[in-house]
């Protein structure tokens, strides 16, 4: 998955600086103290020239190194200056060029913290800057609780924030709000990235949503998102399954990607219900997948029985409630299915329909429980594959057997047919030489339990 796992991020950069270059609260020049304002207060701007003047000078530095430490000098000379909400953007300007995330969050954090002193547009991109830095770190650093929070939090600002930013004069009402939906998607992305940096999946289910509500066909959000439900503690498999689902299907995916990911849901099914036919797991994953990808919330109807389900059907099960379940149908033939599917089941009572030789020879047979019913029936409901038994093509039309044998399939009713394979006829049933067939009293054949 590393090829889908990365955060966006570089669109959303492109759609900042296109809304920057836009004219949406670009970073402005202070002007000038009126002439003959020598202190704070005097005229309409609350500093002096000579702060002024020092400002300019940091302002029109080129090198990032050097311009901070100009800052640096005009912060410790004034340190309650009104050209503070000059000063930190520049700050965060300068160590964006030197790539030094966590001062960018620190000056950043420093503009949001001016309050009312800074306008909509200036506060919102100090929180995108945070957001930004934060997504820029190292995977250890987003792990540290105290980074990932502020991350979160300046996110969730940034969200509230965008919506106080107005739209500039020269862009048109649907690039504004493309422009704005990507950066919603970004803030709810960092959001989500920082609550699973440190495990917290509860809280980033919410923002992972949030941005699909957005970009419901965004494979990458949908796949994180299953992630984040197989993480929560209980699990919630079935979210989790619909989720990742939602991944494979993804318009965006390539081919390789959604290999890669139906792979890993597939074993994730495997491990939820451990079924032993694999063609039964396969059936449900493509199930899920055509109906996943046609419906971005999974249905409260939908769901797949657990091991613990599947267990508690084997319970006391025997070949006689396999059959009895499956000619039912509904809900229950299926948890039966899955759960006696690939089952070996010993001493299964039996009359022979027909013999049909080769290798390896195929009974077709009729699976009886009493004499009545051995007498009544004259059409097959099972066949059965003997491995390693040739003698078997000894036994005869009519004959009453036990065997055993692993199901594998079945047809449904009306032609209901079990199927049989790596089937083994008990040695007393098979006569020496070709002979009358012989019946097996009702009370002498087994129960056909499951060894399993």
């Amino acid at each position: 998955m590393s090829g889908i796992r990365k955060v966006a991020g570089l669109a959303m950069v492109a759609a900042l600086c296109l809304i920057q270059g836009n004219g949406l609260s670009a970073m402005a020049r202070p002007q000038a103290p009126a002439a003959g304002a020598q202190d704070a207060g005097a005229g309409k701007q609350q500093y002096t020239m000579p702060e002024y003047n020092s400002y300019q000078a940091c302002a029109n530095e080129k090198n990032p190194a050097t311009q901070v430490k100009c800052l640096d000098d005009f912060v410790s000379k004034y340190p309650a200056s009104a050209l503070l909400i000059y000063v930190y953007p520049a700050y965060v300007q300068a160590y964006g060029q030197l790539k030094n995330y966590q001062k960018i969050i620190e000056y950043a954090d420093k503009v949001v913290a001016l309050g009312e002193k800074v306008d909509a547009g200036a506060k919102y991109q100090a929180l995108y800057a945070h957001c930004f830095a934060y997504n820029a770190l190292s995977a250890t650093q987003q792990a540290d609780p105290a980074n990932a929070k502020a991350a979160r939090d300046a996110a969730v600002a940034g969200l509230k924030a965008l919506e106080g930013v107005k739209k500039p004069d020269s862009m048109t009402d649907d690039a504004f709000a493309a422009q704005k939906k990507q950066i919603q998607i970004y803030f709810n992305g960092t959001a989500a990235q920082a609550s699973a940096a440190t495990k917290d999946y509860a809280s980033a289910i919410p923002f992972y949503k949030a941005m699909l509500a957005l970009n419901p066909d965004d494979g990458v959000t949908s796949y994180r998102l299953g992630l984040a439900y197989e993480a929560l503690t209980p699990p919630q498999h079935m979210d989790a399954f619909w989720s990742i689902a939602r991944a494979v299907t993804a318009k965006g995916a390539t081919e390789a990607q959604s290999k890669k990911v139906k792979d890993y849901l597939r074993k994730l099914i495997v491990n939820y219900q451990q079924a032993a036919c694999d063609n039964l797991t396969d059936a449900e994953l493509a199930e899920l997948l055509q109906l996943a990808g046609s419906s971005a919330e999974r249905p409260a109807s939908y769901t797949l029985p657990s091991s613990a389900d599947l267990d508690a059907a084997r319970k006391d099960m025997t070949i006689a409630s396999v059959i009895a379940d499956l000619k039912a149908g509904g809900d229950k033939a299926k948890v039966t299915w899955l759960a006696s599917c690939g089952l070996e089941f010993p001493g299964v009572p039996a009359k022979v329909i027909e013999n049909v030789p080769g290798d390896p020879v195929v009974l077709k047979v009729a699976f009886v429980t009493s004499d009545a019913e051995f007498d009544a029936k004259t059409t097959p409901d099972m066949d059965v594959k003997i491995v390693g038994q040739p003698e078997v093509s000894r036994v005869e039309k009519d004959s009453a057997i036990h065997f055993t044998g692993t199901l594998v399939s079945y047809d449904p009713d009306p032609a209901f047919m079990l199927h049989w394979e790596k089937g083994k006829v008990n040695e007393e049933d098979i006569p020496k030489e070709k002979g009358a067939p012989k019946k097996t009293p009702a009370k002498k054949r087994p129960s056909g339990k499951s060894n399993n």
